[in-house]
């Protein structure tokens, strides 16, 4: 099978090698013409700066553009899609271009795909991996998609996009917005550097994710954030900030602490295995903390 990986990126470029690892054959298709001539001699792909001749020349076709490019993209080559032919995104909502790919590409079956995993990742092995179809064709393919990368052993889920946004919502919107609104807090105080040398297990936690968050690709998170506005945590998050606030301006030590052994008691209830999972990464990060402390006395 000829598998056409739309966009150079650096998730493009993960799937061309991964895919072409896996015995598949791949052209690699970008507009930016120069960079391609090197892609093409490290992964040894067959490239192109023509999205619709690596279309007709494949089976598969796997689109890893940008969010804001990828209407752009769909339109572009939907002409020239065959009946047998598969078509996946990447993004990381799937709603938008789900709908996208429906109203466009009138030949070919379309599947709405997200992997959770970034271009650094070695491989797909213990990786989540979601697959979104919205009809028995769809669904019929993405159960015989979820086997094959079930033989390299990823995690598979599949879901509406709907669900899959309510969930994304959570699992990235809502860190990326505590990230960033986190960084601008602390690169505020003159003394961020100073808090980082005698940071402690929770705050090396805080500031982390505050960094990187803040040195993610803008796009992505401009995108993310837009395309899942309906679902909007971030309300939720802010009115819970907000009643934490008013107990530590009231200086009532009493009903904080009854309010954190309430929170305590909601999360073993919600998550059974949450006292297990706190102490498994506590003891990670307590590590990690020593590790860090070793090599400065070393240097």
């Amino acid at each position: 099978m000829k598998t056409a990986i739309l966009g150079a990126g650096k998730m493009g470029v993960w799937f061309a090698k991964f895919c072409k690892e896996n015995g598949e054959k791949v052209v690699l298709a970008d507009r930016k013409a120069d960079k391609l001539s090197k892609l093409g001699s490290e992964l040894g792909v067959e490239t192109t700066a023509d999205f619709i001749e690596a279309v007709k020349s494949a089976e598969l076709i796997i689109i890893c553009v940008s969010i804001s490019s990828f209407e752009e993209v769909v339109k572009k080559i939907a002409p020239y899609t065959r009946d047998t032919q598969v078509v996946m995104d990447i993004c990381s909502v799937k709603e938008y271009p789900v709908k996208v790919m429906h109203e466009n590409i009138k030949h070919g079956l379309t599947l709405g795909t997200h992997p959770l995993f970034g271009p650094g990742s070695s491989g797909v092995k213990d990786k989540a991996y979601i697959l979104t179809p919205t009809n028995p064709e769809e669904e019929k393919y993405a159960e015989k998609f979820k086997g094959w990368l079930e033989k390299v052993e990823a995690h598979v889920f599949i879901m509406s996009p709907k669900k899959h946004d309510e969930l994304i919502s959570v699992v990235l919107g809502l860190p990326h917005f505590l990230g960033l609104a986190a960084a601008e807090t602390l690169v505020e105080r003159k003394d961020f550097s100073e808090t980082k040398e005698i940071a402690g297990t929770t705050y090396r936690m805080l500031f982390t994710l505050a960094e990187v968050t803040a040195l993610e690709t803008p796009d992505l998170y401009a995108n993310l954030q837009t395309k899942l506005s309906d679902f909007a945590i971030e309300d939720l998050f802010m009115a819970k900030a907000q009643e934490w606030l008013d107990l530590v301006k009231s200086k009532d030590a009493d009903a904080i602490m009854k309010r954190m052994e309430r929170l305590k008691d909601k999360l073993k209830e919600a998550d059974p295995e949450f006292a297990k999972s706190y102490e498994a990464m506590y003891k990670m990060l307590e590590a990690t903390e020593n590790n860090q402390h070793i090599k400065s006395s070393n240097q």
